[in-house]
């Protein structure tokens, strides 16, 4: 397969796009961004082409501009705007490669993972609201993806389609905040509630690896991206401890059964957090064979920290607004804990 030279990327000013603009703009490829040019900024050199991907007339004007050696889409949610924006972009692009989740498979996040796993059923040209929320799953965003990736394969073919499902994606530009969440509550100090085993393995993968995975040139076919499961929890949260320079003091809380009890939101309220056995358990031999390389939470950490010491700020994001608990309810949860502590040791 030929070298990957022209690339488009719909998108191009948020965490993941952008920074795929930026390590592609440092190989002196040749980027074109297409974005509505509502939030972020552009890429410095980089080629940008406003437009609305809901837009038949902004679709034909993008398309009639070049043509590209593989269109990298980190935007897509909603299938049947996908399956025109793929019809449109079919006759000028070599291969398309499509962002989607690990939200698409049917046992996620109760169910261990691999890419033979059942996918939900979502046709190529459903809207906004096909599917329902499940708890604790299915989701609406998960059917939608789904449903995005049927609307490239059926443009473009298996032969011509790139499939990357990601489970949690970390580090600097991070939209969410999750791993910004708990650096801020490092750094703020005392006794912090750290939910689960130590010991539990995790898979989050940095922002800077899955981009550079994309611009690899022999890249076909679906995959899942998720680090290799060598690092824990109890790295992550050290590692924010150890770098926010805080008095912090984590209290792990290991029956996670009753943190649900207590109505503790798993993944927002304690961003990362979920007792579910799959969450954390899904396979990337074939990204791992294929070349991708997932550097230690601990870099990622460290340049997340660096970054929001920097004067970085992430882009507004709706789902932000979930992430975190109150430091009020954080010490009562963990008042609570000690009583049950010390009922435990009287009963002895």
């Amino acid at each position: 397969m030929a070298d990957v030279t022209r690339i488009l990327i719909l998108g191009g000013s948020w965490f993941l796009g952008r920074t795929i603009a930026e390590i592609a703009v440092a190989r002196d490829l040749n980027v074109t961004t297409f974005r509505r040019g509502h939030s972020g900024s552009d890429v410095d050199g980089v080629t940008t082409i406003r437009g609305d991907r809901t837009d038949p007339d902004d679709l034909a004007r993008l398309a009639q501009s070049s043509e590209w050696d593989l269109v990298i889409d980190t935007s897509s949610f909603i299938p049947r705007e996908t399956l025109h924006l793929a019809r449109a972009l079919e006759p000028v692009a070599a291969r398309y490669l499509l962002i989607s989740t690990v939200s698409v498979y049917q046992g996620w996040p109760v169910e261990p993972l691999n890419e033979e796993s059942p996918v939900l059923e979502c046709p190529p040209d459903a809207g906004p609201d096909f599917g329902y929320d499940g708890d604790p799953g299915p989701s609406i965003y998960g059917f939608g993806k789904a449903g995005c990736e049927r609307a490239v394969l059926e443009t473009f073919g298996a032969e011509r389609t790139v499939i990357l499902r990601p489970g949690v994606i970390l580090g600097p530009l991070e939209y969410v905040g999750r791993l910004a969440w708990w650096l801020r509550r490092m750094q703020r100090g005392g006794r912090v509630l750290a939910p689960g085993r130590p010991e539990r393995r995790i898979q989050p993968v940095d922002v800077r690896d899955v981009a550079a995975f994309t611009l690899m040139p022999d890249l076909i076919g679906t995959m899942n991206v998720t680090a290799p499961g060598r690092e824990t929890m109890g790295d992550l949260l050290n590692s924010c401890h150890d770098l926010s320079g805080g008095d912090a003091k984590l209290e792990w809380i290991t029956d996670e059964q009753w943190l649900a009890e207590q109505g503790v939101r798993q993944w927002t309220e304690l961003p990362l957090w979920r007792m579910f056995k799959g969450a954390w358990s899904v396979d990337s031999k074939r990204a791992l064979d294929s070349g991708f390389a997932s550097r230690l939470i601990r870099d990622t950490v460290a340049d997340t920290w660096a970054w929001l010491n920097n004067g970085g700020a992430a882009v507004e994001h709706e789902r932000a607004s979930e992430l975190g608990i109150t430091p009020e309810r954080e010490q009562a949860i963990l008042g609570l804990w000690d009583a049950t502590q010390l009922d435990h040791c009287g009963a002895q």
